[in-house]
């Protein structure tokens, strides 16, 4: 299926299984009343994406249980095919101990030191489109 500009819609598998191809997406959100976007490490873990910040982030306090966006991409610059699926759903910390566990053995690592908090979005909705032939402008 097509949608009006030509671009292909995805499946909900089809993108669960792109989500776990690419490793940095971007995390939309509220802070202080303005939306604010953030490139960030995550994972694929039991129908939730997994970010990996530091206690005190202002990541950690915009997204305590809020509805948040997220976004993950692979464009190829020299044809321009490639594809683009988008998250919404609601995050939250990881901190029950069982679960937190779990979700430590799936979740981002990382390369800076004091990221010892785990957010959660869980997948609501998923969309995604993919650009597979370029047509002339």
């Amino acid at each position: 299926m097509f949608d009006a500009a030509g671009l292909e819609i995805l499946t909900r598998a089809e993108c669960l299984v792109l989500l776990r191809t690419v490793p940095l997406g971007r995390i939309v959100f509220t802070d202080q009343a303005m939306p604010a976007v953030l490139p960030v490490n995550f994972s694929v873990w039991d129908g939730s994406l997994l970010i990996r910040t530091g206690a005190g982030s202002k990541l950690v306090a915009a997204t305590r249980n809020a509805v948040v966006a997220f976004e993950v991409d692979d464009i190829d610059p020299d044809t321009g095919k490639g594809w683009s699926v988008v998250v919404v759903g609601r995050s939250g910390v990881v901190d029950h101990p069982a679960e937190l566990a779990e979700a430590e053995q799936t979740a981002p690592q990382t390369w800076v030191g004091g990221r010892d908090r785990l957010i959660r979005i869980a997948i609501g909705s998923i969309s995604g489109r993919r650009i597979s032939e370029v047509l002339p402008g």
